[in-house]
């Protein structure tokens, strides 16, 4: 990956509905060979998807919570059950496998206080689980795309 590799990857990951040609003459080159590269990119994985980033308040889910689960089964059964409830759980919008005091780290995005209550009964119902601590976010001060 050069230089011009990243300039793409910048100025997609800052705003992906820019067209080829609005990237080609950014990065200085034809559309072509600039199509070529995105293309390069996405089928090595760099470019996993092109997203809108939408807006949590306007969309009437303005909780965010971020959910350190703790488990005393590290069972490949376990695991299995798990991940499938993360994947089909539509308010876990992240979710980590962590190394150091807790196991997992999950992103919750709910409407409410008693929408996440919910949530968490159905979650601890699940799957056996020794510790749940929960932190609500009071203000996100900072989304930005990754570093290149």
């Amino acid at each position: 990956m050069d230089e011009t590799d990243k300039a793409i990857l910048r100025l997609i990951a800052r705003d992906a509905s820019l067209s080829l040609a609005e990237i080609a003459a950014e990065v200085h080159l034809t559309p072509t060979p600039c199509w070529k590269r995105i293309r390069r990119l996405e089928k090595d994985g760099v470019i996993k998807a092109r997203v809108a980033v939408l807006d949590q308040q306007a969309l009437g889910l303005p909780v965010s919570v971020f959910v350190s689960v703790e488990t005393a089964d590290h069972s490949a059964e376990w695991l299995t059950k798990f991940a499938d409830l993360v994947e089909k759980t539509p308010e876990i919008v992240h979710a980590w496998r962590m190394g150091g005091d807790v196991d997992y780290v999950l992103h919750v995005v709910v409407s409410d206080i008693s929408a996440y209550d919910a949530f968490y009964r159905r979650l601890i119902a699940a799957v056996p689980l020794r510790n749940v601590t929960s932190r609500f976010a009071m203000e996100q001060i900072k989304a930005a795309p990754l570093p290149l």
